[in-house]
Formats: C-alpha cells, sequence, structure tokens
C-alpha cells in the first residue's frame, strides 16, 4: 500500500486551517464584493463574488464542523475549477488589473494544490480504514455452530436418549415392525 502523503494529524489541520481560509475568504466576498471586483478589474460582478463568497463560507463550516471533512475537500476543489476559469476568464488586454488577476490566479492556484493534497490523503485515510475494517471481519460463512458435520452427528442421539410413551406414536399407528 502506498505510504500516506500526511498523516491523520496533519491533513485534519490542513482542512481545518482551509476551513478557516475560506471564511475568511467567503465574508469578503460575501460582504465586499465591489472590492473584490475593483481589485479584479470586474466592476459589474457583485453577484457573481456574492455566490462565490456563499460557497467559500459553505465549504468553511462543513470543514470545520463535519466528521467527515473529504466531501468539504472535494467541494472547494470544484470551487477552485470555478476560481481559475473566472479569473482565466478576465485575464486579458481590456482588463487594466491583469496584474492583479495574475496574483489572485497564482494564489488560487497554491491554494489548489493545498485543496488536492488534503483531498488525496483523506482518501487515502478512507481507503485504509475501510481495508482494515475488511481485514477485521471475520468470515464465518463457512460455520455451522454444530462440533462435528451433519453427516457425522445423524443418529448420534438413538439409544442414548428414552422418549416418554405419551411422546411415541400410538401403538395402533406404528408400523408393523416397529417396536
Amino acid at each position: 500500500m502506498r505510504q500516506a502523503a500526511l498523516d491523520r494529524t496533519s491533513t485534519n489541520m490542513l482542512a481545518q486551517g482551509l476551513g478557516w481560509f475560506s471564511l475568511g475568504l467567503g465574508t469578503a466576498e460575501l460582504f465586499a464584493p465591489q472590492a473584490v471586483g475593483r481589485f479584479l478589474g470586474m466592476r459589474d460582478s457583485t453577484t457573481l463574488m456574492q455566490s462565490y463568497g456563499l460557497r467559500e463560507i459553505a465549504a468553511g463550516v462543513g470543514l470545520l464542523t463535519a466528521r467527515n471533512a473529504k466531501p468539504w475537500m472535494v467541494s472547494r476543489v470544484g470551487g477552485d475549477v470555478i476560481d481559475i476559469a473566472t479569473l482565466v476568464a478576465n485575464f486579458g488586454k481590456g482588463n487594466r488589473k491583469n496584474a492583479n488577476v495574475a496574483f489572485a490566479l497564482a494564489a488560487v492556484l497554491g491554494v489548489t494544490v493545498a485543496d488536492v493534497v488534503c483531498t488525496q490523503s483523506l482518501q487515502e485515510h478512507e481507503q485504509q480504514l475501510l481495508q482494515r475494517r475488511k481485514q477485521a471481519a471475520r468470515d464465518y460463512s463457512r460455520r455451522s455452530g454444530f462440533p462435528k458435520p451433519a453427516y457425522e452427528m445423524r443418529g448420534a442421539a438413538i439409544g442414548h436418549v428414552h422418549i416418554p410413551e405419551d411422546y411415541r406414536t400410538p401403538k395402533a399407528l406404528r408400523p408393523l415392525n416397529a417396536a
């Protein structure tokens, strides 16, 4: 089995840190969308920035509160893809803030690397846990609960057990050769 990129504690700490980062970035995008848009040269993007802010806040809350951080990390990676596409689409000749867009793009790419590493580490830990559970489960499918196979036990009680008369078939209904 491949060695995990990060141990469980490091992965949890990274996920928590990314959760706090999401809350901070999401708050800025939600409550100051015009400032973020101006910084990136995207003046008419208030609704878009606020929707990105809500997405970031949801991911942050999920990472900080959920028992399983993996789905929230996957959502962060998806959000990073959307952010990269938005920044690339706004990087061009008509934008006077190309230097800021380039800076933001570099920052998003760096955070994307951290998100991907954390997601992969969580996936590896999940697979290791499933593998341990599989190994720990014992296979009782070939067991019957009896000390010997059925063919060895057939008739073993005959001659050792006295059947009371009132449990027996009435004499009138017994076959002629039966006692």
